[in-house]
Parts: structure tokens; C-alpha cells; sequence
């Protein structure tokens, strides 16, 4: 087709020449000319459209349409990305494509709020609409629960009941076993000599989590444990405590919960443990940490009391595995969850002598003493500053 266009062409050009006896024939093969011209760029113009519409097809995401059928729960995972949340709403058949999603998600500014959680959708939406419910109140339906740092296991049990509706009971239930929650046995290890006391306590960690609605109450407090070997890790606590510490981990992670509940700031959880170390292994004399009694009386059903109100009898009570008024060394175990600034103060403690500290101020800051004296005069000071404390 291409060379009798051209011939047509050639032809047609002769027409510039005066030749008189062509003129009849030059407007026929000038009307073919035409029409070969005009089928060749049909032709290319429908291969075009052809090929842009097969290339628009690699580029346009596929996504489903409407509001979506059936409903169904997606759980969004804490600081999840959105090409995360996408890939979890395609294996659920929410969205068609996560492509569909991450478009729509970024053409929506308030799609950075879209918070963890679960939530109430539908199956086969359009991706805008997925983005949408994610950022309706009303279709998130597990809210978060706080466990503040610090908290005891027994008390996180209660935090987690009221947030979950599940029994306190269960959860103390599915603690008897730190192994089977997924705490390495190597963990409950330690090198001075002394009983461990192989609970959960310190190793669920204190943050806030989301949890689907359905987990029981192994699955929650595994993925708390799983938090705490995720920190712990990011931190390489156990390898630097073994390695400048010469402790194990597990008399590390004692320090940190001594610490969380002593330190009244968290500019002198380094200092306190420091402290606990100090005693415990420099010079070999009894924590005298009161909040080790609060937490026997807690674990046998009393309230804990204020330093100033505890008895003699209390703190030096022999059947106490927690005693440090009386026991040289540090307890049988961790007395609550230590927070990663506690975990990061027990791991690298703070350089110095100190032997004493006390609460001198309202706001919780400590003053530090090497000698009993000094640490007397720290005393008076935190009396002058309405801290309940002489007496004692």
C-alpha cells in the first residue's frame, strides 16, 4: 500500500508539469491518493488509542466500586504505614488493590489520622469509601488501653480487664507460664547466686496497645511480652548488661523496676540504679528500698502503705522473697513493668559513689549521698520542703 501511495504521489507532483493531456487523469489518482492517506492514519490512529488504552491499564490501580457487600472486621496495627494498611485490606478483599488505596488515602489530607485499632468495614469497597470509614470514630471499634510505666502485673491485669472484658483472673491465669507467652528461658538466669521468681512481672511491657476485640487473654499478654523483647532488643540490653555490667539481664531488669518505682524523675532513674547496684554488689549491703515491702503487702492482698507508715515488722518480715530492709543483694525478681528510660538507666547507670538518695521536693527530684550523714542532711532538707519524712 505504502508504494502505490508513493507512485500516487510521484504521479500527483507530475501535475506541476505542462502537460495538458494528464490534467484528466491527475484528479482520479489524486482522490486515491487522498483516500489511501486518510485509511493509513485511521489505521495508526486506532493503534494508538489501542496502545494507550493497554498502557493505561498498567498505570490506573484496580479498584472495586461503591460502598461495598458483606462486613467484616480489619484490625490496623500500631504505627502502621499506609501501604501496610492497604496490603492488610486487600488479603481481607476490602479493597481490590493497595495501589487503589494508597491513592486514595493520599488524596485525602486527613488520611495521616487514620489511627490503630479495629474497625467495622465491608468487603469489595471502593478504596475511597475504605478510607472514609477508617476515619469514622464510629467504625473503629477497639479502643486503646494505656499501661502506664511502672504498673504491676497484678494491676495491669485489672486495666486490662476494665479496657478488655475479660476477668483480671484470666489474665493472672495465662501468666502462671512467662515461657509459654514467649519469654526466652534464658532470661530467668542470674549470676549472684539467688532464687529467681519466675513470673511475668516486668516482662509486660507498659505502652498503649490496640487489640482485636476477639484476642483472649494469652493473645494479649503475649503481645505484650512480645513489645518487651522487640525494646529490649532495639536497646541490646542483654548483651551490654552481661558485657559492662558483668550482671545477667534478668538482675538488669530487677534494677529497672527497682528504679521506675524509686526514681520520682526520669533524670534520676540512672542515679537510683546506680544505687542498687552499688549495694547490691560493691558493697554488699541491704537495697533498703521500701517499695520492695509495698509490693509483698500488694501481692498478699493489702494496700501499700507510704514509707512513713510501714512497720518494722512489715519490712523486715522473714517470709518476704522481696525483703531488701534486712536480705543483702537484690530480690527474687522484677516488681513492676519498667518503662525503656528505666530499662536504658538500669543498662547504663550513672557514674558515682552513691550509697543513699531520698525525695527532697514535690516534684519528685532526689538528692544523692555517699555517707549516712549526708544523706541525713538530705533528709532535713526534704522535711523543710514538706516532705513527710522525719521519723523515719
Amino acid at each position: 500500500m505504502i508504494d502505490e501511495l508513493d507512485v500516487a504521489f510521484d504521479e500527483d507532483a507530475e501535475q506541476s508539469k505542462p502537460r495538458r493531456h494528464r490534467a484528466k487523469k491527475s484528479g482520479g489518482r489524486s482522490a486515491v491518493a487522498f483516500a489511501l492517506t486518510f485509511v493509513l492514519l485511521a489505521v495508526l490512529g486506532g493503534g494508538v488509542y489501542f496502545g494507550y488504552t493497554k498502557v493505561r491499564g498498567f498505570f490506573v490501580a484496580a479498584d472495586y466500586d461503591g460502598p461495598g457487600k458483606d462486613p467484616v472486621q480489619i484490625t490496623v496495627a500500631k504505627n502502621a504505614s499506609l501501604t501496610e494498611i492497604g496490603n492488610e485490606l486487600v488479603k481481607a478483599d476490602v479493597v481490590k488493590s493497595t495501589k487503589a488505596f494508597t491513592n486514595a488515602a493520599e488524596e485525602e489530607p486527613r488520611s495521616k489520622n487514620i489511627q490503630s485499632g479495629t474497625y467495622n468495614l465491608r468487603k469489595q469497597m471502593a478504596a475511597k469509601e475504605a478510607v472514609t470509614l477508617l476515619l469514622d470514630p464510629k467504625a473503629r471499634i477497639a479502643k486503646g488501653v494505656t499501661i502506664p510505666e511502672g504498673k504491676t502485673a497484678k494491676q495491669t491485669y485489672e486495666l486490662l480487664a476494665k479496657a478488655t472484658g475479660i476477668p483480671a483472673k484470666d489474665f493472672a491465669a495465662a501468666a502462671k507460664d512467662p515461657e509459654a507467652l514467649g519469654v526466652p528461658d534464658w532470661w530467668f538466669n542470674r549470676g549472684d547466686g539467688k532464687k529467681v521468681s519466675k513470673t511475668a512481672e516486668g516482662f509486660l511491657f507498659p505502652d498503649t496497645y490496640e487489640f482485636d476485640p476477639k484476642a483472649s487473654a494469652t493473645q494479649i499478654l503475649r503481645s505484650m511480652v512480645d513489645h518487651f523483647l522487640t525494646v529490649t532488643g532495639e536497646l541490646g540490653f542483654a548483651d551490654d548488661v552481661q558485657k559492662n555490667l558483668d550482671v545477667s539481664p534478668y538482675e538488669a531488669l530487677i534494677v529497672a523496676s527497682l528504679s521506675q518505682a524509686e526514681a520520682g524523675i526520669a533524670e534520676d532513674l540512672p542515679k537510683v540504679s546506680r544505687v542498687a547496684y552499688n549495694r547490691a554488689y560493691k558493697e554488699k549491703m541491704p537495697l533498703q528500698f521500701d517499695v520492695t515491702t509495698n509490693y509483698w503487702l500488694e501481692l498478699n492482698g493489702k494496700d501499700p502503705k507510704h514509707s512513713g507508715k510501714l512497720l518494722d515488722a512489715e519490712m523486715r518480715d522473714p517470709k518476704n522473697p522481696y525483703n531488701t530492709e534486712t536480705v543483702v543483694g537484690l530480690p527474687v525478681g522484677p516488681i513492676n513493668s519498667p518503662g525503656k528510660s528505666a530499662l536504658a538507666g538500669a543498662m547504663k547507670p550513672a557514674e558515682g559513689p552513691w550509697l543513699f538518695f531520698v525525695a527532697i521536693d514535690k516534684e519528685g527530684h532526689s538528692a544523692f549521698a555517699v555517707t549516712d550523714a549526708e544523706h541525713q542532711k538530705n533528709i532535713q532538707k526534704a522535711c523543710a520542703n514538706g516532705i513527710d519524712l522525719c521519723g523515719k
